[in-house]
């Protein structure tokens, strides 16, 4: 097998798949390739294998019901999973089970029952299951973690940790099947899994307790009557209000919206732009918890999905001192390729306050590229044939996709029950 090409499978030809299916045909073409895909909708692989691969190869194609058909013919060593989230478990315990390593979209499964499984797969089979998380890899978080490892605060004592989303970027998850909590497991679940798993890598530390709230109250319909869009649709395409509506969503105005979800939609009837204030909506948009370490140490975290900016403050207080950081980034430009409202200026920073010293500002570690500089090392270190040693340790496993996912499905139970959830309680005697 020496010089053979690595033999990748996608499942799940959405948005997120395409970072990869990028990498394999430019980057990393002369050491991957794509050999199958498989999605629900049959028009949204067509239009991606147009898209990166209009010469050819002609890679064929599986609906989602022909998953194990597509590993048997197409015989590929690992299979990227990028799936609507609370799918990923099947796909990911499946393709073990056919002899198949995995990279997967985070976050890594959306319940304890499915996180249980995947673990007990990878011990039965030998197999392994990378998480790509790609906060890790931004430059200033990056920088972070190598200030932390080196001691410069002392032992972690607590941890704040605001995040917030704007008009634009948080309001996207409500246009989108991430609303319904059975696919997404929550923003606890599918976004918050990024801030969880940064943290729990900043400070090398284990959850053990959480205890959360959680309330929707922006992204429903009281807040449209606010607004004065009460006559809306239960859609952007051809809604009543559109011209006076800041959420409007037009898919007949890019290319890429157009062909994997407007053009698609009789297939399989998923709108990409559902109004952001229906009553179907069954997910949070404002989050807060606690979380208690192996340690003692303790986080305290809440995210936000409705501000008029975009950005988080981190900040990490230690036996010898105190680390801030933050970062108000570009508002998310929407899908539809405008940038509603007006750019927020980049701006980033790391301070450090001392024991009994004075505030240091450090010089910030920049880089250009999507999600902070973070998406290019990211796919580097998943098709890279020979990665270079990383002394960060960014590439995450199964334990770590774990941990990240399970902070919020002990929160969501929390907010369910009233009552604090134990980890250990969510794993049971699953191997991690």
């Amino acid at each position: 097998m020496s010089g053979a090409k690595r033999r990748y499978a996608q499942v799940g030809i959405g948005g997120r798949s395409r970072m990869y299916t990028d990498a394999i045909a430019n980057r990393y073409k002369d050491s991957s390739e794509v050999v199958g895909m498989c999605d629900v909708n049959q028009g949204r692989m067509d239009f991606a294998k147009q898209d990166f691969f209009p010469d050819g190869p002609d890679i064929p194609t599986y609906k989602a019901e022909e998953f194990d058909r597509m590993i048997a013919e197409t015989k590929p060593d690992t299979v990227i999973v990028t799936t609507i989230d609370a799918t990923h478990g099947k796909y990911i315990v499946r393709a073990m089970e056919l002899g198949c390593d995995v990279v997967t979209e985070k976050p890594m499964t959306t319940d304890e029952v499915s996180c249980r499984k995947i673990l007990e797969t990878i011990r039965r089979t030998g197999k392994t299951c990378q998480v790509t998380f790609n906060y890790r890899y931004s430059p200033p978080r990056s920088q972070v973690r190598e200030m932390l490892m080196d001691g410069i605060v002392g032992e972690i004592l607590s941890v704040n940790y605001e995040y917030m989303l704007d008009t634009s970027h948080g309001a996207d998850y409500f246009h989108r099947w991430h609303r319904r909590r059975e696919n997404s497991g929550s923003l606890l679940v599918h976004k918050a899994t990024h801030h969880f798993d940064l943290v729990n890598w900043f400070i090398e530390d284990v959850p053990e307790e959480v205890f959360a709230f959680g309330s929707l109250r922006y992204y429903r319909p009281e807040t449209a009557v606010r607004m004065g869009l009460a006559d809306r649709s239960e859609r952007c395409l051809d809604c009543p209000v559109a011209d006076r509506c800041h959420f409007y969503l037009d898919l007949r105005s890019n290319k890429y919206l157009e062909g994997m979800y407007l053009n698609c939609e009789d297939e399989d009837g998923y709108y990409r732009d559902s109004c952001v204030f229906s009553e179907k909506i069954d997910i949070w948009d404002t989050e807060a918890l606690s979380v208690r370490y192996r340690s003692g140490a303790l986080m305290s975290y809440i995210l936000h999905n409705y501000c008029p900016l975009e950005g988080y403050k981190l900040s990490f207080n230690g036996s010898r001192g105190r680390l801030e950081h933050a970062a108000f980034e570009n508002t998310y430009i929407s899908g539809d390729g405008t940038v509603p409202g007006q750019l927020q200026k980049h701006n980033t920073y790391t301070r450090l306050y001392r024991e009994f010293g004075a505030p240091e500002e450090i010089e910030v570690w920049t880089s250009q590229g999507g999600h902070g500089g973070g998406d290019d090392p990211l796919v580097d270190d998943v098709f890279n044939p020979n990665p270079p040693a990383d002394p960060l340790k960014r590439k995450a496993g199964h334990r770590d996709g774990a941990y990240s996912i399970l902070i919020g499905v002990a929160a969501y139970h929390s907010i369910d029950s009233g009552k604090p959830v134990k980890i250990a309680d969510l794993l049971g005697d699953a191997p991690i």
